[in-house]
């Protein structure tokens, strides 16, 4: 499986950015699909999840009504959109992907995920 991340880039506080994760590789019947971020010296942290096939939708506190995640089965793509983006928002952006559908309270943490694409960086600068 291979996840390809992209859509960072440098935006002003308050702009907007859709990243985007295409997956390939393999089908899965049920997976959780997330976006982790890591800013420089700061541990990797959750940010959003999405599971198939119920589509439950998982958000970190910082993020909660800014951020949206959403899938496109057909494209095998999971997209997050980002608004009101603050200047701690900068960050390296990193998709991840379970190949079976995790329980809820597995979703927050990067050790459920099997597969990691190599992330995108956003950068929050006026």
């Amino acid at each position: 499986v291979q996840l390809q991340a992209s859509g960072g880039g440098l935006v002003q506080p308050g702009g907007s950015l859709t990243l985007s994760c295409a997956a390939s590789g393999r089908t899965f019947s049920g997976y959780a699909m997330a976006w982790f971020r890591q800013a420089p010296g700061k541990e990797r942290e959750f940010v959003a999840a999405i599971r198939h096939p119920d589509n439950s939708k998982h958000y970190a506190d910082s993020v909660k009504g800014r951020f949206t995640i959403s899938r496109d089965n057909a494209k095998n793509t999971v997209y997050l959109q980002m608004n009101s983006l603050k200047f701690e928002d900068t960050a390296v952006y990193l998709c991840a992907l379970r190949g079976t559908r995790p329980i809820l309270s597995m979703v927050y943490s990067d050790s459920t995920y099997n597969y990691w694409g190599q992330g995108t960086l956003v950068t929050v600068s006026s």
